[in-house]
Parts: structure tokens; sequence; C-alpha cells
């Protein structure tokens, strides 16, 4: 039998922060396509632990299934320090969270899922991926613009015109409220993948790792710890039931 050459349809990058989503979004990768790589991004973010904790959690997903090993591919990291240089918001200065005039988090910044995809697109023409796949979520979400299915499908037509390509942009936990999310990590890698997101995933805006939860580590208070404590107790009940 002759080589065969891997189409673009069976590759997928996933944007990768180490964090509950996109943990879940790399095991529907992982399920779904041949072969998966991912892309991080270092712009000195405060919770910038959670750069430690995407390492841990590549390492650690290989094993949770046998045809994952071999699916897994290069992790490529990005240095955007400019996007903290350029921006006055609560996840890139030591400052409260609180809420604007327009009700939006003091976390939000503008425009930074929308340069996230940028440069994933960049790296998927390079490396012949046609799948780019995101945590994005309109239904338990802080409220951010970029992240309503409306301008990721408005982003993705932009791409397509503007690089000459047919990408797909995935959202799977578009519609899915957070103990939904846990109800789909469950199914796609059973307990294993449920106990991996509550040891080594990182979700909470301060970067708190001392304090252990069941759901997981950090402040338990923040707008990101507070729907991730939501969606998991809404879960238990769930599956206690």
């Amino acid at each position: 039998m002759g080589f065969q050459r891997m189409t673009a349809s069976e590759k997928a990058l996933v944007l990768f922060s180490g964090g509950q989503d996109s943990t879940t979004c790399l095991a529907w990768a992982l399920d779904k396509y041949q072969k998966v790589e991912t892309i991080g991004f270092d712009y000195r973010q405060r919770h910038s632990v959670e750069l430690d904790c995407r390492l841990n959690v590549l390492r650690k997903i290989r094993s949770l299934m046998p045809a994952w090993t071999s699916k897994l591919g290069e992790d490529h990291l990005i240095d955007l320090p400019v996007l903290s240089k350029i921006s006055d918001t609560a996840l890139t200065r030591d400052v409260e969270i609180s809420l604007d005039e327009n009700d939006l988090p003091s976390t939000f910044v503008p425009g930074r899922n929308l340069v996230f995809l940028t440069f994933a697109g960049i790296v998927a023409y390079r490396r012949g991926s046609k799948h780019l796949v995101a945590g994005m979520c309109e239904t338990d979400y802080s409220g951010y613009p970029d992240c309503r299915d409306d301008a990721v499908k408005a982003f993705q037509a932009a791409m397509n015109l503007g690089m000459d390509t047919r990408f797909v942009i995935h959202s799977p936990l578009m519609w899915s409220n957070k103990a939904d999310t846990w109800a789909l990590a469950e199914k796609l890698g059973g307990g294993s993948l449920i106990d991996l997101i509550i040891e080594e995933t990182h979700t909470c805006y301060l970067g708190e790792r001392e304090q252990r939860h069941p759901w997981g580590y950090g402040c338990g208070a923040c707008p990101a710890c507070v729907l991730r404590l939501d969606g998991w107790e809404t879960f238990s009940k769930r599956t206690a039931s």
C-alpha cells in the first residue's frame, strides 16, 4: 500500500488555553479528526498560570484514550505581549473586576478572540488544517461580544475572503451552558477526563491555584469561577438523579 497524504479536511487546530472549555473542545476535536494540533497565546495575562496548566493537560490527555495518543500533534505557543500593552483590562492589569457602563466585565479584552483567530488562521494555513476549533459560547458566558455566534461566523467569512481559503471555525460549546460542557466532557472521555479537568485545567481570572474546590482550583468568586461552580453543581445534580 502506498503512502496516503492526509487531507486538510482531516486536520484541526484547537485554540487551547488550558481551561475547562478549551480542554473539552480539544477532546471533541480528538474524537472527530485524524490529526489535531493546538495553539495558545501568551499575552501577559493576569492568570498566566494557565500557560503551565495547558502543558500539563496536553501531556496527560494523550493517555486518556488510546486513539488520542497518535492524533495529538504539535503545540504552538504565540507570544503576544502587545495585546497586554494596548489593553487596559482586569485580565491584563492587577485591578478590581467590575462592570463598565455597557455592563461588560472589566475582564473583557477588546478584540482578543478575533486576534487569536487571526493567528490561528495563519498557523492553520501553514500547517494545512481546514478546521479551527474554539471554545466561544454565548449561553453561559461573561457577555464578551467576540464570543457571539454572529461574530464568529462573520469572522470566518472575512478570514476566508482575506486568505482565499475555506476554513471552518467550529464552536462546539456555542449553545451549551457550563453544565452541558461538563456533560460533554464526560461523554467524550468519561470520568478520567472529568478528573483531568478538575485537577489540571485553569479557569480563575485571578490565577488562584491554592484553593481546591470540588470543581477544581480557583478563587471561587470571580466571574469565571462562578460560572464553573454553577455548571458543576447543576451537572452533579443531574448525574446524581
